[in-house]
């Protein structure tokens, strides 16, 4: 240890007396119980493979290391990049989470021998803030004999394997001789002939199917042999031919031709490892007997456990899996959910709105009748369009949120409103209205056609936003062409969505007042809450500040009508004086908000945000804008390179995919992504974002990659670059939630599970 670092050790310790006097009773743990690391000779270089637990890390600069064994001379180790991190006592450092590798060349002066003793001086500390002393291990290391000719690689996530550019080993191509033959619809069967003298890793071989329609199941592997290994250790080896039958799940039963790649890697008795290898084999599969909805599996492995199965798969699978009525009653259940949710709550004042217009004779009947009539228009009108965007292939969410859709439809809950406010009468004209009372006798016919005709209008309110259900039957209809079953779901899912409606329509008819003052009162709140969702839904296109705006006028609106700014006398009565004080509060909330567009802000739910400090060294109150945390990309290229340079620096990344129109986007920017548990979730995570807003050709590519529907989906990469499938997010998820899902995916035992997965 230098002598620099001695006094900056002594300036650390006389800093943390305070904290340590006041640290918690329990001891924490000794740090060999949280820093782990393992030391590898790869023949050139020396390396440490850490593993640092969760809640703490290791300082880069604290990091040294000495020898003192003859003839070996240690070079300059090579680092990884690493996490910039703000320390209290030491400024600007950067510090180390989870696993990393730290390689240190070498090389022999004199004789080479055949072990050695490496000093490791390092120190870490926990999220908690407290810091543990400078700890020094010794490591005897055993080295390799020297090997000419021989390099370095490295697999990730792996371990190091040998490469050679010798020539006294045949190409793989002669010892390892893989074929792939059908042997039904869903199954194939793959032989790897072994010449002796050779090996396979058995966690080395992998299978993908290279299609749309298909997929490749986890390879069912035969027991190999244990064996040690030089390079990997204790390990499972096939030491012959190994043959295995390999199931694929099928989106159409017709007859096809499959592309699949395998991959493998083995290694020589003689000491060297080849470099991994994928073929590709071209198989005619017979007509399928069964089909399945790929969204429901987890790609091809073969690391032991079950595979993770995402919200929406799981769902599929109940569709394509179980009787129809069970998979409708499932579907009802998921939209009884749904209806407690921001994307379906709006329909509650258009259907107050519709039973108020009745006037002063609405009997629970009525009410539930009307209801029923919306909630069928609604439903039925949600199906088609889902039925029909899945066999096209197309983004309902994009068609419905186009801005002249908005806006026609923006407009006409404006009309509404006007009408509740008594501006003028809105009903049918007289002509249809008798046609439809000689039709049935009922002179109110043409409101239950009104109230259809609203409710099909209205799914459109629900389109706003994507449910891990709606992509399950969308999924099943697309891939498998099962329109009836899909379709059914969707019913279900819907008539389940609007459920709560009819409670409120019977309610409404046996609770609204029948007559005098109070009903125009009743009309006007419905007015206001017409023009809450025009502005409602005129915010998936406008500027967050101008939308900031209309809610601030709408809130001052709604003061005055209540009786903010108006002068209560002695005799005022008990409601006069609640609604006065309601008015005030929502004055002084449309202020607020008004003053915070002054200031920038554009989040109504909290209007003076853009008020607050930044938090600063010595405290103070944080700003997080989640829109800032993410970095965009467009193409497929983009992502590939951003994941890949993000596992090259030990991270794992996130795939956002986002839209101005997109009401469960805003939500998860709003409540979820700045949360504290959240970030401190994604501490080690590149974040990336794609704006799919314009639904253009490269966003509809990037879409059908992942089998995308609409956002909000999230799609999680681990620090080895792949998928982490089956852990997908689709739709809103509140912070908590969030942060254990993606502690989950990134998990080393989720990575450990999906590592050979495609």
């Amino acid at each position: 240890m230098n002598i620099q670092r001695l006094k900056t050790w002594f300036l650390l310790a006389g800093l943390m007396l305070p904290a340590l006097s006041t640290a918690q009773t329990e001891p924490p743990p000794p740090p060999e119980e949280v820093f782990h690391y393992v030391v590898f000779d790869a023949g050139d270089a020396l390396e440490i493979d850490w593993a640092v637990d969760d809640g703490y890390y290791m300082y880069r600069d604290w990091f040294g290391f000495e020898t003192d064994a003859d003839g070996i001379r240690l070079g300059e180790p090579e680092m990884p990049e690493g996490q910039v991190y703000e320390d209290e006592f030491l400024g600007e450092q950067v510090i180390y989470r989870r696993n990393f590798l730290i390689r240190i060349p070498y090389t022999s002066t004199g004789d080479r021998p055949t072990k050695l003793d490496l000093v490791i001086e390092s120190r870490g500390c926990s999220d908690g803030g407290f810091c543990y002393m400078p700890t020094t291990w010794t490591e005897t290391v055993a080295l390799e004999p020297a090997k000419p000719k021989l390099s370095l690689s490295g697999l990730a996530g792996s371990g190091p394997t040998l490469v050679t550019g010798s020539n006294d080993f045949p190409p793989q191509e002669e010892v390892f001789i893989p074929s792939v033959s059908a042997v039904d619809g869903n199954t194939v069967e793959i032989d790897i002939r072994i010449e002796p003298g050779y090996y396979i890793y058995k966690d080395k071989i992998a299978v993908r199917a290279l299609s749309d329609a298909a997929e490749a199941g986890r390879p069912d592997l035969p027991d190999g042999k244990m064996k040690f290994d030089e390079y990997f250790g204790e390990q499972e080896v096939y030491l012959s031919d190994v043959r295995w039958r390999q199931s694929i799940a099928r989106a159409t039963p017709e007859a096809m031709s499959l592309d699949i790649e395998l991959d493998y890697q083995g290694c020589a008795d003689g000491g060297i490892c080849y470099m991994p290898k994928t073929t590709s084999f071209t198989v005619s599969l017979p007509e399928a007997t069964a089909v399945t909805a790929l969204s429901g599996i987890a790609g091809g492995g073969s690391s032991g456990g079950a595979p993770v199965v995402s919200e929406q798969g799981r769902l599929a699978q109940i569709i394509t899996g179980s009787s129809l009525w069970v998979a409708a009653g499932v579907f009802f259940l998921a939209g009884l959910g749904l209806a407690f949710t921001p994307c379906v709550l709006p329909m509650v004042p258009i259907l107050s709105g519709i039973i108020a217009g009745e006037g002063d004779d609405v009997s629970p009947l009525r009410g539930f009748t009307l209801a029923l009539s919306y909630v069928m228009g609604m439903a039925i009108v949600y199906t088609l369009a889902g039925v029909v965007a899945a066999s096209a292939g197309a983004n309902l969410q994009a068609i419905f949120n186009q801005p002249w859709v908005l806006l026609i439809f923006s407009g006409l809950f404006v009309v509404l409103a006007l009408s509740m406010f008594g501006v003028f009468e809105l009903q049918m004209p007289s002509s249809i209205q008798s046609r439809l009372s000689t039709m049935s006798g009922n002179q109110k016919s043409g409101t239950m056609v009104g109230a259809f005709v609203m409710g099909a209008i209205s799914s459109l309110v629900v389109t706003a936003c994507v449910a891990p259900a709606l992509i399950a039957a969308l999924t099943v209809m697309a891939q498998t062409g099962d329109m009836v079953r899909g379709g059914a779901a969707l019913f279900a899912m819907s008539l389940g969505m609007g459920a709560p409606l009819l409670a409120v329509g019977a309610a409404q008819g046996k609770l609204l007042p029948r007559v005098g003052p109070w009903m125009v009162a009743v009309k006007g709140a419905f007015g206001f809450m017409m023009l809450g969702l025009a502005i409602w839904m005129l915010s998936r296109m406008l500027p967050g500040i101008v939308t900031m705006s209309l809610w601030a006028l709408l809130a001052i609106m709604i003061g005055v009508f209540l009786g903010g700014l108006t002068t209560l006398g002695t005799d005022s009565t008990t409601g006069q004086k609640l609604g006065k004080g309601f008015g005030v509060v929502s004055l002084v909330y449309g202020l607020a908000m008004f003053v915070g567009v002054l200031a920038g802000g554009s989040n109504p739910l909290k209007p003076l945000e853009a008020l607050t400090v930044t938090r600063s060294a010595d405290g103070g109150a944080e700003v997080v804008n989640a829109h800032d945390m993410f970095k965009r990309i467009k193409t497929s290229a983009d992502l590939d390179r951003e994941v890949a340079a993000a596992a090259a620096s030990g991270k794992s990344a996130l795939l956002d995919f986002y839209a101005d129109w997109c009401v469960s986007c805003k939500e998860m920017e709003a409540f979820t992504f700045p949360a504290p548990e959240v970030r401190a979730a994604l501490s080690n995570t590149v974040m990336l974002q794609a704006d799919v807003t314009a639904n253009d050709e490269l966003d509809k590519e990037l879409l059908d990659r992942f089998g995308v529907f609409g956002p909000p989906t999230i799609i999680f990469f681990g620090t080895d670059g792949q998928q982490r499938h089956g852990y997908e997010v689709v739709g809103y998820m509140k912070a908590r939630d969030f942060a254990a899902h993606v502690n989950e995916a990134f998990a080393p035992t989720a990575m450990a599970a999906d590592a050979d997965q495609p």
